[in-house]
């Protein structure tokens, strides 16, 4: 098959940061999708007008749009150029190359690709990667989405043959904005199990018990509650990993609110802010950890789990989006309801000071990575969901 996949921003141009983004994600279902013989190309708006026109990467190739400003820009200043980014890809494809079908990445990205697309018989799929709605349900006045986001997203699932969700509570949350169940599949994201492993290096430690969070440092990453949790939780570190970069961390006023809450709550000298660490080194810090907590307020994907899980080590959650669907209680790690502070901590507690029952979570853990998140599988779902819009759309297809 042909597959085009059309994402607003252009990927990283060094080492990915600590968290695996949209732009990450599409790059490693472009190369997968490609080793399994699929002709793919990946459409992003040109952010640097030093780059060439297309490259190719990884078995696929690299399309850059020139459209909007030619350097990074918010999502939000981006809507005004959707129409212009959709007309460059249909002229595109008008010419020796067309895809079989279109896979959306983010809102704008599938607003890009569903715009190209309406007088056409190509389909299109959506994965949103995070939805408004939910956002805002979850962060309350602390979403900071752009306004128009929730109507275009709702727009936006009338315009595609089929969703693609990565967790079963953001399948309800489609189907509360008006998409018909039977157009939603879920295909949770992969994991990377040759560099996400128990074996390898791990980072320096010293002698108490650790947990590891790894995300932003705005509201709405949970930060807050594994701090108060942690008075709860006797002698242990809490290592924060992600935010910007170790050496900016002193003038970031998100990074001075969660230094203070610490020093207030009694725990300063427990609590450690690394900053921004690059992808690379992540599994390192995974090993280094006796527990990953992962307490946001709003988890779309669940990768951090994931990766977590890969590296053998259990992991305490809040349990919702993609943290409920990749963590099993009492099997992987231990899951807590949303916002139970005190509940957190003991479970944090018990958890540290059982050696055997960490070990078992952790060997479960890695099976449960390697039977069902590997990138292989995550293709293969894709490739099935790709073959089934086309044969909608186009019966007598040849695939």
């Amino acid at each position: 098959m042909r597959v085009g996949l059309v994402r607003a921003h252009a990927g990283p141009p060094g080492p990915s940061s600590t968290a695996t983004g949209t732009q990450q994600h599409v790059a490693r279902v472009a190369a997968e999708l490609s080793g399994r013989g699929h002709d793919v190309r990946v459409y992003e708006r040109r952010e640097d007008p030093e780059l060439p026109d297309s490259t190719d990467a990884d078995g696929y190739r690299v399309e850059r749009v020139p459209v909007g400003p030619s350097t990074r820009a918010p999502t939000a200043s981006l809507v005004p150029h959707v129409s212009e980014f959709g007309r460059w890809l249909i002229e595109h494809w008008s010419s020796d190359w067309a895809p079989d079908v279109v896979h959306g990445h983010f809102w704008i990205g599938g607003l890009a690709a569903a715009n190209a697309v309406r007088e056409t018989r190509i389909p299109v799929v959506q994965t949103f990667h995070s939805l408004g709605a939910e956002q805002l349900r979850h962060l309350g006045r602390e979403y900071a989405g752009p306004g128009e986001r929730i109507a275009l997203e709702r727009a936006l699932t009338r315009a595609v043959d089929l969703a693609v969700a990565q967790s079963t509570d953001e399948v309800d949350e489609l189907t509360r904005m008006g998409l018909d169940r039977a157009a939603v599949t879920v295909v949770p994201a992969g994991v990377d199990v040759d560099r996400f492993t128990p074996d390898g290096e791990a980072a320096p430690r010293g002698r108490r018990s650790r947990i590891l969070s790894v995300g932003g440092l705005s509201a709405g990453h949970g930060q807050e509650d594994l701090i108060r949790a942690l008075r709860l939780v006797g002698d242990a570190e809490l290592i924060i990993l992600g935010g910007p970069p170790g050496d900016a961390l002193d003038h970031d006023a998100d990074a001075r609110r969660i230094r203070e809450l610490a020093v207030q709550n009694g725990v300063g000298d427990r609590v450690l802010l690394v900053g921004d660490v690059p992808h690379v080194r992540m599994p390192a810090w995974y090993r280094s950890a006796d527990v990953v907590a992962c307490t946001q307020r709003y988890a779309a994907a669940g990768r951090v789990p994931l990766e977590a899980m890969a590296c053998g080590v259990p992991v305490v959650g809040y349990a919702l989006g993609g943290i409920a669907d990749t963590v099993v209680d009492e099997v992987t790690g231990r899951l807590v309801p949303p916002g139970d502070v005190r509940g957190l901590g003991v479970t944090l507690r018990r958890l540290l000071t059982d050696d055997a029952r960490r070990f078992a979570y952790g060997h479960a853990a890695v099976d449960r990575v390697r039977c069902s998140y590997t990138w292989e599988r995550t293709a293969g779902a894709l490739e099935r969901v790709y073959e089934k819009v086309v044969r909608l759309r186009n019966p007598d297809a040849e695939l």
